[in-house]
């Protein structure tokens, strides 16, 4: 193929992913099938069917796409309303990369600026964890270092640090996005029960990290908190201990903090991995993963 062969395939396949991609009623999208005609006959039956399909499939693969990352989201607006908030987002912010599976990270900003979806507030920080969620099968491996929590016994807790799981993430919400997300995938709590939370103002922070192939989701109470940002950027393990002590929730006269039961629990479930010694991070967690 000649040089400017090349080149005009190249402008004929823009010309086409340009007009599928321009949205629909708008003035571009006149502008961009018009550019299309000089290549294709789109007024002839035949190409129009076709480039109909072409549209009609793009649509599709939109919606099977963002459903496969936002199942609750999906679930939360009802399949017509979420294939035609997909077909938006398919054209507003169509795909930059092969991988279709990286398409959709701008949803969250999409439904937070939504006039038409005030009544639901909670969406946009629901698609936040479940992009968070669904971006997690990308994350490094993680390696756990099993002989290094001999160190916590025998060194000095001001110059160590515990390694968390990589990319682990908080997402800080003003709604019970934990209960209203695994509500729906696994039942608990009942509806019933999360409309009480919705009601009573209940705020959840919602923690997620991979453990094995399986991301993982819970809700990450005040004094967890405040240890996990600490440790995230690299803070010792004495220091995170003591900022975690002196978190005084709201609903207690007392923190209820067993440091040795979370401990437990958090390397059995993989958000612990090591015992490292302690040095500033520049970077361990993501608020708004990509």
């Amino acid at each position: 193929m000649t040089a400017s062969a090349s080149s005009a395939l190249e402008r004929d396949q823009q010309a086409l992913l340009t007009a599928l991609f321009a949205h629909p009623g708008e003035g571009s999208a006149g502008a961009s099938l018009a550019a299309l005609s000089f290549t294709l006959d789109t007024e002839s039956p035949q190409a129009h069917r076709g480039w109909m399909a072409y549209r009609a499939n793009g649509h599709a693969l939109a919606e099977r796409t963002l459903n496969a990352a936002y199942p609750v989201v999906a679930a939360l607006l009802g399949a017509d309303n979420f294939a035609l908030l997909a077909r938006d987002l398919w054209h507003r912010h169509p795909p930059t990369q092969g991988d279709l599976a990286c398409w959709g990270g701008e949803l969250p900003t999409w439904l937070a600026g939504s006039e038409s979806l005030a009544d639901v507030p909670y969406l946009a920080d629901v698609a936040r964890v479940e992009w968070a969620m669904h971006r997690a099968a990308t994350w490094p491996d993680a390696t756990v270092d099993t002989a290094s929590f001999a160190r916590l016994s025998t060194e000095d807790p001001a110059g160590l640090s515990l390694a968390l799981a990589p990319r682990t993430t908080l997402i800080d919400s003003g709604f019970p996005v934990v209960a209203l997300i695994t509500s729906h995938k696994t039942g608990e709590p009942e509806l019933s029960e999360v409309g009480g939370m919705l009601r009573a103002g209940v705020k959840q922070s919602a923690l997620i990290w991979r453990h094995g192939v399986r991301p993982r989701l819970a809700p990450c109470p005040p004094a967890e908190q405040v240890l996990l940002r600490s440790l995230m950027v690299g803070s010792d393990l004495l220091s995170a201990l003591s900022e975690a002590s002196a978190t005084e929730p709201a609903n207690t006269s007392k923190l209820d903090f067993d440091f040795s039961e979370w401990l437990i629990g958090a390397v059995t479930d993989g958000l612990v991995i090591g015992v490292r010694t302690a040095a500033p991070l520049s970077s361990n967690a993501m608020e708004s993963p990509s």
